[in-house]
C-alpha cells in the first residue's frame, strides 16, 4: 500500500480490535502489499486489512477458515475471542485471526507433503461454492490481453503469456484425473511452521481443480512425496502458475515490492518451467 493508505489501514485494524474489547498498545506491520497483515499487541491478534473493494474476498476467506476449523484442517484459525466475521471500517475490510509465532526450522519435503495430504482430505469434507482454477486463469488473460491494463508489456511477451495461459489451462483441464477444493496458492510463504505444526494461511484463494495445481506451488520434492500425484501434470501446472504470476506483475496498478525485478524474473521462470515440462 501507499504510505498514506498503510497508515489508514493500521488505524482501521487498531480501532476495530479496540472496539471489540481487545487491548491494542502496539501495531507491528508483518506484511504489506495490496492488503496488510498486522500483529496487534498485547492482545496478540493478527489483523488482515484489505481495501473495501476486496470485501467479498475477505468474507470468502473467513467462511473458508470457519468451515475448515470444523474439520480440524491444518489452517490458521480466526481469533476465538470475537465473532467470525469481517468488519468494515474507513473503507477497509478487517478480519481478526489467531497469531502464531513462527518456528525457525524448515519444513522437510515429506512433512510438507503430509500436510498437503491432510489439507486436501479436510477440503474434501466441506461443501463450499468456490471458483474453478480456470476462472483465475481467465482473469490473468484479461490483464494480458488488454493493453490498457498492462501497457508496459511488450507485444512478443504479451503473445507468449497469452498463448501459455490459454494453452496450458485447456490442457490441464483435459488431462486432470479428478478435481476437488484446493487451497489455490499454497506456496511456501503461505505455509507457516508453528508450534502447532505447519499451518496454511491466506485462504481466500480457495478454488476447484486437480491437487497437482496446489502441489505446483510447492518445491518439487514435495510433489514427489505426495502419493498418487501426476508428476508431469505438476510440471505443467507449475508453468501455468508462473504464467499467472507474471501476468499479475505486468498490471498497471500492481503493488508487489520489487515489481520490476519480478516482471523479468517471472517471464524467465515461465520459460524454465515450460522447458522442465517438455513444452519449451
Amino acid at each position: 500500500m501507499e504510505p498514506w493508505e498503510l497508515r489508514r489501514a493500521v488505524e482501521a485494524g487498531r480501532a476495530t480490535a479496540s472496539e471489540l474489547s481487545l487491548e491494542v498498545d502496539e501495531v507491528v506491520v508483518i506484511h504489506d502489499s495490496d492488503r496488510v497483515a498486522l500483529r496487534l499487541l498485547p492482545c496478540d491478534v493478527l489483523a488482515r486489512v484489505a481495501p473495501a473493494a476486496q470485501l467479498a474476498d475477505s468474507e470468502f476467506e473467513v467462511e473458508v477458515a470457519r468451515r475448515l476449523a470444523d474439520v480440524d484442517a491444518p489452517v490458521a484459525e480466526l481469533d476465538p475471542r470475537v465473532a467470525p466475521r469481517v468488519h468494515v471500517r474507513d473503507a477497509f475490510a478487517v478480519s481478526l485471526w489467531t497469531y502464531y509465532e513462527p518456528v525457525g526450522s524448515e519444513i522437510a519435503p515429506a512433512d510438507c507433503a503430509d500436510v498437503f495430504l491432510r489439507h486436501h482430505a479436510a477440503l474434501r469434507r466441506i461443501d463450499l461454492d468456490a471458483p474453478h482454477f480456470t476462472e483465475r486463469v481467465a482473469s490473468a488473460l484479461r490483464e494480458v490481453n488488454d493493453r490498457e491494463r498492462s501497457p508496459e508489456l511488450s507485444d512478443s511477451d504479451r503473445e507468449f503469456l497469452s498463448d501459455t495461459l490459454g494453452g496450458l489451462s485447456a490442457r490441464i483441464t483435459v488431462e486432470s484425473a479428478g478435481e476437488q477444493l484446493l487451497h489455490g496458492e499454497p506456496h511456501p510463504g503461505n505455509l507457516l511452521n508453528t508450534r502447532r505444526g505447519p499451518l496454511f494461511i491466506d485462504l481466500a484463494t480457495c478454488c476447484r481443480g486437480p491437487v497437482e495445481f496446489d502441489l505446483a506451488h510447492a518445491p518439487e520434492e514435495v510433489g514427489e512425496h505426495y502419493a498418487g500425484a501426476d508428476q508431469a501434470l505438476i510440471h505443467r501446472c507449475r508453468a501455468l502458475n508462473w504464467a499467472m504470476f507474471s501476468a499479475w506483475r505486468w498490471r498497471r496498478d500492481d503493488q508487489m515490492p520489487d515489481r520490476d525485478h519480478w516482471r523479468a524474473a517471472g517471464l524467465n521462470h515461465v520459460r524454465a518451467a515450460l522447458d522442465r515440462a517438455g513444452l519449451g
